[in-house]
């Protein structure tokens, strides 16, 4: 780093991730791309990398980013009940998946043990649960 700050190779090593996140995150307006002086190279400073460090966090913790753009703009601290908000859709959202994915895995349970009482058959259970059944006429 120099004392102007990171260059973009040097964000992108700070902050773990490659320069096209960098460039791609630019293009979404999650992260601003410094000027460029007159023939130099642009220069990044630390609050960068600690918002690319942001972003990289709420991605983990399941917030797409149009959410993870909603929360930047809220960074300022004085909008914690808004932040809140978002969090607590986010939480229902994730509760929901999570409840259907248990009845993912309770259908797919059956099918597994239907398998394997079957043995020998001709026709799978598996297969055949997952056929589209023939029009009536």
């Amino acid at each position: 780093m120099t004392t102007l700050g990171h260059t973009i190779g040097a964000l992108a090593r700070a902050a773990g991730v490659n320069v096209e996140t960098i460039r791609f995150y630019q293009r979404r307006g999650l992260l601003t791309e410094p000027d460029k002086p007159l023939g130099g190279i642009r220069h990044y400073a630390e609050a960068d990398v600690a918002r690319v460090l942001f972003i990289k966090a709420a991605q983990r913790i399941g917030f797409t980013l149009d959410e993870i753009a909603q929360l930047l703009k809220l960074d300022d601290g004085a909008h914690c009940s808004e932040a809140r908000a978002i969090a607590e859709h986010k939480l229902t959202d994730v509760r929901q998946r999570l409840s259907d994915l248990q009845r993912i895995e309770a259908a797919l349970a059956q099918l597994v043990d239907r398998c394997a009482s079957h043995r020998g058959q001709v026709s799978c259970p598996l297969i055949d649960a997952l056929q589209p059944m023939p029009p009536v006429a």
